[in-house]
């Protein structure tokens, strides 16, 4: 069986630390799997898109597109699996969250920051979706980050959902005497910049680097590249 081609779909950003961070996380990927073909993709700011590098792929070459992003949502549920249906033996992954690993990495960035403790309100900041999956999905994200810290944490979203990171802050200010915003983001950009002007007394680094995000897409892929294999063999007349 052909091993697909794995594409890296990230949302894409103008910021150069985070064109950055999302460049190694590529690169991570492909180290864990020697052979793989890793190719990039966004669905939003950079190029190529994802329909250019779909439409750029050889006919007949299998591809698993892994998207580089956090929950479920738009770009999840509409445009990725768009460009997928319009070409053979394409399949999408579901995105990197929610997982109990990437809760580990937000509690890691939370211990990091100095004078952290239990008797700090936690506000878990994502970048937000109209699609009510990606809330839920957030939801899942704090429940397991609050579990790791024990402490209850709030969600809160950049866009399109409520509460926004400032009224979540405000609202927690009011039981804590200091807040701190948990970025539930993958790297700096446009929502993190906002993050720090929602009043929090600390706000988190992203999730890169952290070497655990490349192995949850890798295992992305193989959740899709060994179900088809399992497919293909029982095509097979025996």
């Amino acid at each position: 069986m052909d091993q697909p081609i794995l594409i890296a779909c990230a949302h894409g950003t103008d910021n150069p630390l985070g064109r950055a961070e999302i460049n190694r996380l590529r690169e991570q990927i492909a180290s864990l799997r020697p052979g793989l073909r890793v190719l990039e993709a966004y669905v939003d700011v950079q190029r190529p898109s994802l329909e250019e590098v779909l439409a750029g792929l050889p006919g007949g070459v299998p591809a698993v597109v892994v998207p580089l992003l956090l929950s479920v949502g738009y770009h999840v549920e509409v445009d990725i699996p768009r460009a997928v249906a319009g070409r053979a033996r394409t399949t999408a992954a579901a995105p990197l969250g929610p997982d109990p690993r990437l809760a580990e990495v937000l509690a890691e960035r939370l211990r990091a920051l100095p004078g952290f403790d239990r008797e700090w309100g936690v506000v878990l900041a994502a970048a937000g979706s109209s699609k009510p999956g990606a809330a839920k999905a957030v939801e899942i994200t704090a429940k397991q980050l609050g579990a790791l810290i024990s402490q209850p944490v709030l969600a809160a979203f950049g866009a399109s959902a409520e509460p926004k990171p400032p009224a979540a802050v405000e609202h927690l200010r009011r039981e804590s005497a200091k807040v701190a915003i948990a970025s539930y983001l993958l790297a700096p950009g446009f929502f993190h910049d906002q993050l720090a002007r929602a009043g929090a007394d600390a706000v988190s680094a992203p999730l890169l680097p952290a070497p655990v995000i490349a192995q949850i897409a890798l295992d992305r892929y193989d959740a899709v590249a060994n179900q088809r294999d399992e497919e293909d063999r029982n095509a097979v007349p025996s």
